[in-house]
This record gives C-alpha cells, sequence and structure tokens, in this order.
C-alpha cells in the first residue's frame, strides 16, 4: 500500500487530476471506529473488507463522500470543532475545517450533485439554533450559510432535485458539556429546503414533541427519519417516520416487545437499495428493527451494540462495536467480516 500512495503521490505533484474513487479502491461504504486507543476511518467494500484506513485525531462520527474524487469529510462527533478532508487513496488530511467562532459541527454533512459544494450541519453554541455551513471544494474555503430551519440540526440530505432535507432534533445543549436544557419545551422537526436556501416545507409532530427526530434515509421522495424518545421511559413510541412533503406523514407502529427493545433510540436508519427493507439500529437496545418500505414490522434482530446501517442492493449491511459487519434482512443477521476495530455510530454509502 504504500509503494502504491508513493506511486499516486507522485502522479499528484506531476499537477494531474485528482484522483478518483477508483485509486481508492473503489469502496462502497466509509466508517469510522477506534482500534484500542487510536481513532480511524475505513474504507469497506460491499462484503465488509477494508480497502484503506486513515487516522483521525479523535472519535469519528459520520464522513461525506465526494461524488467522484476520492476525498472523504470526517466530521467528529458530535458537538465538535474538527472536520478532516481526507484524501482517501493517498491516506492524507488535504484541509481540516473549523467552524466560525462561537459554531460547533454537529456530526453530519453532504456534497451537491456536482461536488463543488460541501454543506454541513452546524449549531450556535449558544442557544443551538441551527446553520448549514457552505464551503466550496476547490480549496474547502468557507463561502456562506443558511439557516437550518430549527434547534440542532444533525443530519442532513440532498435530494435528487438539489433540495436539501434537514433533521432538526430540537433540542438545545450545553455548549461545553451537552446537557439537555429544553426538553419540556422541545419542538424537532424536518425542514425542506430549495438549493437557494429557501423553506420549502416543514414537517413537525406535535404529539411527539419530544422525539427528536435525528436521522435521514432518502428512497425517491420519500425521506424516512429515525428519532430519539426524550420523554417518559415506560412509553413506548414510534421510531421512523416517512414523509413524502405535502403528503400525511406514516409513523412506523412497533409491536410493545420491539419497541421496548429499543430503549426509545434508533441510532442509525438505512433503506435497502431496491427500497424493500428498512433498519433501524439501536446501540443502547442492542437491537435492530426491520420493516417493509411502506413502514410495516418485519422483525427485530438482537446484538449487542448494533451501530451503523447503510444499504446493500437488496439488505442491508450493520456494524457493531465488537468489529462485526453484518448482512441483515427479515430473516436475520449473517456475518460478512469481522476486526479489531470497534465500529462507531454510522456505515455511510457511496453512491
Amino acid at each position: 500500500m504504500a509503494t502504491r500512495r508513493a506511486f499516486l503521490a507522485g502522479l499528484a505533484a506531476a499537477g494531474l487530476p485528482r484522483l478518483a474513487w477508483a485509486d481508492a479502491g473503489n469502496p462502497s461504504y466509509l466508517a469510522a471506529g477506534k482500534v484500542g486507543d487510536d481513532h480511524v476511518l475505513h474504507g469497506l467494500s460491499d462484503v465488509g473488507a477494508s480497502l484503506f484506513h486513515i487516522p483521525l485525531p479523535a472519535r469519528g462520527h459520520a464522513a461525506a463522500a465526494h461524488p467522484t474524487r476520492a476525498e472523504a469529510v470526517a466530521f467528529a462527533r458530535r458537538p465538535g470543532t474538527y472536520a478532516l478532508v481526507l484524501d482517501c487513496a493517498l491516506g492524507v488530511v488535504r484541509h481540516r475545517l473549523t467552524p466560525p467562532q462561537g459554531r460547533q459541527f454537529n456530526g453530519h454533512g453532504a456534497y451537491s450533485a456536482d461536488g463543488g459544494l460541501l454543506m454541513t450541519s452546524e449549531v450556535v453554541a449558544e442557544g443551538s439554533a441551527g446553520r448549514i455551513g457552505l464551503w466550496e471544494t476547490a480549496r474547502y474555503t468557507r463561502v456562506g450559510e443558511r439557516a437550518s430551519g430549527g434547534i440542532g440540526p444533525h443530519d442532513l440530505r440532498l435530494m435528487s432535485d438539489g433540495r436539501i432535507v434537514v433533521a432538526n432534533g430540537g433540542i438545545e445543549t450545553d455548549p461545553g458539556d451537552r446537557t439537555m436544557l429544553n426538553i419540556a419545551t422541545m419542538r424537532p422537526n424536518l425542514t425542506l429546503l430549495s438549493a437557494g436556501g429557501t423553506v420549502l416545507d416543514q414537517l413537525d409532530l406535535p404529539d411527539l414533541q419530544q422525539n427528536s427526530i435525528r436521522h435521514l434515509a432518502l428512497a425517491g421522495d420519500t425521506i424516512a427519519f429515525a428519532m430519539q424518545w426524550e420523554g417518559d421511559p415506560a412509553e413506548a413510541v414510534p421510531l421512523l417516520g416517512l414523509w413524502t412533503p405535502g403528503q400525511t406523514p406514516v409513523l412506523a407502529e412497533l409491536p410493545l416487545d420491539a419497541a421496548l427493545a429499543m430503549h426509545g433510540y434508533a441510532g442509525s436508519l438505512a433503506i435497502s437499495g431496491d427500497g424493500g427493507l428498512i433498519a433501524l439500529t439501536s446501540s443502547k437496545g442492542g437491537a435492530a428493527i426491520v420493516y417493509d418500505g411502506a413502514g410495516k414490522y418485519l422483525a427485530t434482530h438482537h446484538r449487542a451494540d448494533l451501530s451503523g446501517a447503510a444499504p446493500r442492493a437488496s439488505d442491508l449491511m450493520l456494524s457493531d462495536g465488537q468489529g462485526a459487519l453484518w448482512a441483515c434482512d427479515a430473516t436475520g443477521l449473517a456475518p460478512l467480516s469481522r476486526t479489531d476495530v470497534a465500529w462507531d455510530n454510522h456505515l455511510v454509502a457511496l453512491t
């Protein structure tokens, strides 16, 4: 690998075009993890083999992959003040992004379809008002920002027509220790923005205002959203919603035992490539819930510290904190690979 990377570095130094994902082994996924005391970002194949790994300075959360160049932005676990632009072919840090003073990165980001713009989920540290930072990607300089439409944004996704959907979790947190400050009055929402930042639509759930909307997955015009319940732990509430803007959302119902297994916490969300399956993971509950594409409950699978979830062609890939990667469908979990990496919260699919 060192020799290959030295060769590629020589090509880059010669002024040739930036390297493509094929030069990094054509990974299907990115995943942060930990080996001993060291934090890393891995590129993984569709069967869970590690194709490269790059050190991180601290615990990572999610990542964003450039649509054509072998570049990824690794985000610190929220709230964080680093986001690293990594050359995944050469294994080096190209840029370190720092939010403006008084801001914090909030764990997620997304590139525009042409890769010319990076959008980062951010909060104003005092009060947790949401912002989307805008960075051009030639030199990764900041060129502006937009309001996210709520408090505490976390995940954001780019829809096929250029609209942006943001999961505003609704929780104001202490900028130092992440203590939640407004649970009694929190108001999460999904905000749909135009490419220029105009609010086109919003969805909130007034009967479930303590269900923090956190993570997103897309299937055409349908937005799947995963929630984390901050209310009475004895209540079993929906953790998955499906929303097509302009229509009434579907809140996926669960049997009581399945709802209780999740401990009110959905940590990651994915939709299979064919749209037929949806999975939620709960590291707190050591469980994954599988639904069909319309949000009908199918199965509960148990495995300690299940965290990441990402699409495969007709099923899903899940990760856990013991180093295992699993194929997941309604029938169960099938092992794909196992390493010494304690996988963190997310598996990010390259599309």
